[in-house]
């Protein structure tokens, strides 16, 4: 048995679920989610208790796939509320001389050492900010917001000579000594 799939998740005062089939809809001031579960996973919200419980069928249980279900399904729901109440947020550092990003229009104009800059087109529901060479990513899905930053980063990863590229603010580039002359 699924152990966090059997944890119901806490909905706060100002969050709205509706459910509509196989159709889970959660809404909080301006931002809007939508999840369309599998059939063998029943989603229900106790509006008494402020809570959504996620269960399978007890027939069910044996199957690895459902119990994977399960928690898959009751761990995007808790991200759908984090996300419309709090957000998500990613931050990634272009490092290289005359690298740098900028936002124009629907998409962001990436100088990262080529002939001609690249664009990348910004997905509905995602919001990015560009200060000099830090990229910020944020919006309420935490998959397009983890998806446009990996899109991003790996338009040149970070080379491990140098560090030049485009990596994560939290992440470590393990460098290399390169090639050591005479001896």
């Amino acid at each position: 048995m699924s152990r966090l799939g059997k944890k119901p998740i806490s909905v706060p005062a100002n969050v709205k679920v509706a459910i509509d089939g196989h159709k889970v809809t959660i809404s909080s001031g301006g931002n809007q989610l939508t999840l369309d579960h599998r059939p063998e996973v029943k989603v229900a919200h106790d509006q008494t208790s402020k809570e959504i419980s996620v269960s399978i069928e007890e027939k069910d249980a044996e199957n690895r796939f459902v119990r994977a279900y399960w928690g898959s399904t009751r761990a995007h729901l808790a991200n759908m509320i984090t996300g419309v109440t709090k957000g998500f947020e990613k931050q990634l550092e272009i490092v290289g001389v005359g690298y740098n990003a900028e936002v124009t229009g629907q998409g962001l104009k990436l100088k990262l050492g080529y002939a001609n800059p690249l664009f990348v087109a910004i997905p509905a529901g995602v919001k990015v900010s560009v200060d000099k060479t830090f990229v910020k990513i944020s919006g309420p899905d935490k998959h397009a917001v983890g998806q446009f930053a990996a899109n991003v980063r790996a338009q040149r990863k970070p080379e491990p000579y140098n560090g030049k590229g485009v990596k994560y603010t939290d992440e470590t580039i393990i460098r290399k000594q390169g090639k050591a002359f005479g001896a």
